[in-house]
């Protein structure tokens, strides 16, 4: 007689369960069985195999060499079960932990303002947020979805362009009357620059003049790895810092910095995706994440 797909999936879990508690009364606890009714169970499965998978001795409970090949099979077996239903339930209900990594100044301003709304959307989803300018793995498992900046490397991940941000030089108004506006860029080796200190920064700010791109090496007293630290070094009148357009919306709209060199300013934009791992297996909660960030964002 064929058996039914969920009693044999049932005997697996029986026999599992056995052998993890060590003995049919302490499977039948746990599994909401009598002793007699895991005993069966256990007949059942050796009269169809034709062989023993366990010594029963007053004393103890012991595997024989097929008992512990079942198990291997029967622990396998299971695992993929849960993991495909795992799989449709994500695919439905949004629901679950979702780890994002956000750069922290775009984060804190343009990310975590959105997270009550989208939380309130889906009170199923557990946000786990981190911000950090340092780039995570999201093949490894380090993220569910990560938030980058400029060019991406080629990969195996799916990318969801979510808007672009350009650059301009500011400063304070304060700052521009102790010491001047500058009018070219070459104006700016007068002045105190603040600039980016991590590796990947540019030791240089590029410019235009007449259609020809061109870079200035600039110097000044303060390097932050932060642009929404630079902007408000800035704000305050330490120095001059050329950042990210996102991070000084607020001080530009208020009067608390001024654009400078618009005329030079080269234009460059950089794009802003959210990185994720695609395909037909993707969550649910990845991809309505994705999915509001684009359309918030934009």
């Amino acid at each position: 007689m064929v058996m039914e797909g969920a009693d044999r999936a049932r005997e697996l879990e029986v026999f599992s369960t056995i052998a993890r508690t060590g003995s049919f009364s302490a499977a039948g606890r746990a599994l909401g069985l009598t002793p007699s009714a895991v005993s069966r169970t256990i007949d059942r499965i050796e009269a169809r195999l034709g062989v023993r998978l366990l010594i029963r001795t007053t004393r103890a409970l012991t595997l024989t060499a097929e008992g512990q090949a079942y198990l291997g099979a029967a622990r396998r077996i299971l695992a993929d079960l849960d993991e495909a239903e795992r799989v449709i339930a994500d695919q439905g209900a949004p629901r679950g932990r979702l780890r994002v990594s956000a750069a922290f100044s775009h984060g804190r301003l343009c990310i975590v303002p959105l997270l009550g709304d989208f939380a309130h959307r889906y009170p199923h989803i557990l946000i786990d947020i981190s911000l950090t300018d340092t780039v995570v793995d999201v093949a490894a498992g380090q993220a569910d979805v990560a938030i980058r900046f400029g060019p991406l490397a080629d990969s195996a991940l799916t990318a969801r362009r979510l808007g672009e941000t350009g650059r301009s030089v500011v400063a304070s108004p304060a700052y521009l009357q102790r010491h001047g506006t500058p009018r070219v860029p070459e104006d700016l080796l007068q002045h105190n620059c603040l600039n980016f200190n991590f590796r990947r920064a540019e030791p240089v700010w590029p410019f235009r003049r007449e259609g020809r791109d061109y870079a200035l090496a600039v110097t000044g007293t303060i390097e932050a790895n932060s642009g929404e630290t630079l902007g408000q070094l800035a704000a305050d009148g330490v120095g001059i810092a050329r950042v990210g357009n996102f991070g000084v919306v607020d001080e530009l709209a208020s009067g608390r910095l001024v654009p400078l060199l618009e005329d030079f300013n080269p234009g460059d934009v950089e794009p802003i995706h959210a990185v994720f791992v695609g395909g037909a297996n993707m969550p649910a909660r990845v991809r309505v994440f994705v999915d509001y960030l684009a359309e918030r964002l934009r």
